[in-house]
């Protein structure tokens, strides 16, 4: 089994798990990036490079929004999900469930041939 999940897996879904930790509530780039490896179980190490492009063509897009903050001591670029993002989160989410249960069904019959691993 792979270790992490591969890049072209994550490009169709990346913008789906930003929205979803955003919908948690403010966070900062950092702390997004933590979230993201937390919740995956440590699958998905988002960077740098990829995240804040990522979220710079979400604002632009008006799904997210964001706004600079020093209240912990640190200037920090805070970022949170517009009620349009909110509707894109549903809409993709919805998608990704058809998706999930249509790879699911065309792969039962490939499970069943896979060998059984040790334990």
């Amino acid at each position: 089994m792979a270790d992490r999940f591969g890049p072209d897996l994550l490009r169709g879904s990346l913008d789906l798990m930003v929205l979803s930790v955003l919908a948690k509530g403010p966070t900062y780039g950092y702390q997004l990036q933590q979230s993201l490896r937390d919740a995956s179980r440590e699958q998905v190490q988002a960077q740098a490079g990829t995240l804040y492009p990522l979220l710079h063509r979400l604002e632009a897009d008006g799904l997210i929004q964001s706004r600079w903050e020093e209240s912990t001591g640190r200037k920090r670029k805070w970022y949170e999900l517009t009620a349009a993002g909110d509707r894109r989160l549903s809409s993709q989410a919805a998608e990704w469930d058809l998706y999930v249960d249509c790879i699911r069904s065309l792969l039962d019959p490939v499970r069943g041939r896979m060998p059984k691993p040790a334990v």
